[in-house]
């Protein structure tokens, strides 16, 4: 049986990494992380894109080399000429507001390459409720497929 295909944003690896947060909600973010990567992350086939590769070469030199050394066995999917469009007509239409084309991009690659599910922790443009729900009704009625956009933590097993 085909493991469920899974994309991981760059909050996965950013939470999974980091030093501990003092910030009480950060750190109970990454203790679901690592729980999660630790029990169940081997149930999925998970991909990236050069996105995530980009946001997680961004800030402290030390991290950047913890992130792109973990990122590097991970499946690369192809920036496609249906993904850049995607990445258009979602910030034209509203899915995700302007100057926000990488969180666009992440929805884009989940859709155009059909991943089951997009894990993130990004509240603001990706695991919110409305954002959801435009993507749902954008994707619907141009016939393309809807990931199902989830934290970690809504996906810990049984």
């Amino acid at each position: 049986m085909d493991k469920p295909t899974l994309y991981m944003e760059t909050t996965i690896p950013s939470y999974l990494l980091a030093e501990p947060s003092r910030d009480v909600i950060s750190l109970g973010r990454q203790d679901i992380t690592r729980t999660w990567w630790k029990r169940d992350q081997a149930r999925y086939a998970i991909y990236v894109s050069e996105v995530v590769i980009q946001e997680a070469s961004r800030g402290d030199c030390k991290e950047v080399e913890k992130r792109r050394e973990f990122l590097r066995p991970f499946p690369l999917l192809d920036a496609t000429h249906e993904v850049r469009a995607l990445i258009k007509l979602y910030i034209e239409k509203g899915v995700v507001p302007q100057g926000n084309a990488e969180d666009a991009a992440h929805l884009a690659f989940a859709s155009i390459h059909k991943m089951e599910y997009l894990c993130t922790w990004n509240f603001k443009h990706l695991a919110n409720v409305l954002a959801l729900r435009r993507l749902r009704q954008l994707n619907e009625s141009r016939g393309l497929f809807v990931p199902q956009v989830c934290t970690p933590e809504e996906l810990l097993g049984e």
